[in-house]
């Protein structure tokens, strides 16, 4: 029975182990039920003490292990392949926020069904209109900028 408890605990091991390298979820369940299932075994194999014992030495050795893999294992040749140490400068879109916009003539490039695009000192900007639905081709007034879009309104 000793064995299988043991058994148990390094299965756990193992398992957090591949699940900081393939990231899921999957792998840390399995290796929490199979660590616990190592506690409960000694529970029934060594009474109280044992299983507090082996809940101590879970305890440890799973703290331990994520120490090891977060703190040392990014600085060693194989985990620099493994985590990620750049970053992305940018943006999904351009912001608008530019209130000097507001108040400027626009033409619109698609039809406002409230949303949609137009044309602002040449520049292509989604826009929402306040208006209601607006064909293409319609002259339109910014009144206002928010993050993404202008709102435009009806001359």
């Amino acid at each position: 029975m000793l064995s299988l408890i043991i058994g148990l605990f390094v299965l756990g091991i193992v398992l957090i182990f591949f699940e900081l390298i393939v990231l899921g979820g999957i792998f840390g369940i399995i290796a929490a039920v199979a660590m616990l299932g190592g506690c409960v075994l000694a529970f029934f194999e060594y009474g109280a003490a044992g299983g507090i014992l082996t809940f101590l030495i879970f305890s440890v050795l799973t703290v331990g292990c994520l120490v090891i893999e977060l703190k040392f294992l990014p600085k060693t040749r194989v985990g620099r392949r493994f985590f990620l140490k750049g970053s992305i400068e940018g943006t999904s879109q351009k912001p608008v926020g530019e209130k000097d916009l507001v108040g400027k003539e626009c033409e619109t490039l698609t039809t406002l069904s409230p949303t949609g695009l137009v044309r602002i000192d040449g520049m292509q900007y989604e826009a929402f209109s306040q208006s209601g639905l607006v064909n293409r081709g319609t002259r339109m007034k910014v009144v206002d900028v928010d993050n993404f879009r202008v709102k435009v309104s009806k001359l």
